[in-house]
């Protein structure tokens, strides 16, 4: 005889499907045992649930085998509902109603409800973005005012990991785009005879251009998405808490050392990227080209101006300012779980990638009508 004062649920296993037989009282207080054993159960076969037997049933029981019946077919799990009864009916009415309804109406309108239902979170996305920004602003003028609020033992120790560990990927990276660019620009040249302005192309194109960019892109897939991951970690963790309630702001020790760390080092990433990618180039206008490195670098010191090598640099400040806001912004969005951790993690490779080639379309606008 099974015990009708609290929940109880036995598995039947059967060749062709496994039936789960609910008995008892299933309310509120008697749940937590039942949910613990749905939560360990792994089914392997179709699920046949069988609450004839269930003496009786609240709005928590009926919330229950919806939730295990759903997570179950999500997993691929073919499930059916026996032993209804009436009263079990009207009780699922009585508490799906208005979510079916609901999602009546967004399956008929389901385009226009998902754009404005995007547009809309794009909307509050740039707020909130915005908002960010102001906080750290007059956060940044508190720290400049009380130079002892800043945290320079951090920005060191950020100055090692997104600075010196970064040096061989972007040596590496570099390094191919001067090889990829001397090749295919000696490919078009050679039919002309020009095999000398391959120096041009090459000097101009990564110090102005791509040195700066392909850094900077890096850099938002390494360092962008470790800031993220780390300050997400630290929310889930409840250390961001922890530091609110011991008085510590998390701008402080947390943004603007990742901040200034970054903006230091990318004018030198870009830097190095332009010595390894032109040498690079070097190495295949020797290979393909028969053109020696001192005859490589005196053309070179001829073909490239000052200006292409400061603007270049330059931007290394700008890009690094929007990769640093925009990852430590994301990280803050993470939840209290550990989904959340990657899909924030991606988005802010992509909104730093996206405001990077964003910022450099901006300065060959304005580059250009300054006809530098």
């Amino acid at each position: 005889m099974k015990s009708l004062s609290r929940a109880m649920l036995t598995i039947i296993d059967s060749p062709t499907h496994v039936t789960l037989q609910c008995h008892g009282v299933w309310t509120m207080p008697n749940l937590a045992a039942v949910a613990e054993h749905l939560e360990l159960f792994t089914p392997k076969k179709p699920l046949q649930w069988d609450i004839a037997q269930i003496a009786e049933l609240d709005s928590a029981g009926i919330a229950l085998l919806q939730l295990y019946y759903r997570k179950f077919e999500n997993q691929g799990v073919i499930s059916e509902l026996i032993g209804t009864n009436d009263t079990h009916t009207k009780l699922y009415s009585l508490l799906y109603k208005r979510h079916h309804e609901e999602t009546s109406a967004v399956k008929t309108h389901s385009w226009l409800y998902h754009l404005g239902k995007e547009g809309h979170e794009n909307i509050q996305g740039i707020g909130k973005f915005l908002a960010f920004l102001g906080e750290s602003f007059v956060l940044l003028l508190y720290t400049l005012r009380y130079p002892s609020k800043i945290r320079y033992r951090s920005i060191m120790a950020h100055i090692y990991t997104t600075g010196v560990t970064a040096l061989p990927i972007i040596g590496v990276s570099a390094f191919l785009i001067g090889v990829v660019i001397a090749f295919q620009s000696l490919v078009q040249l050679q039919k002309f005879g020009a095999d000398i302005f391959i120096v041009d192309t090459i000097g101009i194109s990564l110090t102005r251009e791509l040195a700066p960019l392909i850094t900077a892109i890096v850099v938002a897939g390494r360092s962008g998405s470790a800031f993220t991951a780390q300050i997400g970690a630290m929310k889930m963790t409840q250390e961001i808490d922890a530091m609110k309630t011991m008085g510590f702001d998390p701008f402080i020790f947390l943004v603007w050392p990742r901040v200034f760390a970054l903006i230091l080092v990318m004018p030198l990433l870009i830097f190095f990227a332009d010595l390894i990618g032109i040498f690079g180039g070097m190495v295949v206008a020797k290979a393909q080209a028969n053109l020696s490195f001192d005859e490589f670098l005196y053309r070179l010191k001829g073909a490239l101006a000052i200006k292409h090598y400061v603007i270049g640099i330059a931007k290394g400040p700008f890009f690094a300012f929007l990769i640093a806001m925009a990852s430590t912004y994301r990280g803050f969005q993470i939840s209290l779980n550990t989904e959340s951790i990657g899909h924030y993690t991606t988005v802010s490779v992509v909104n730093s990638i996206f405001l990077v080639i964003a910022c450099d379309a901006l300065f060959s606008v304005l580059l250009t009508e300054l006809k530098l």
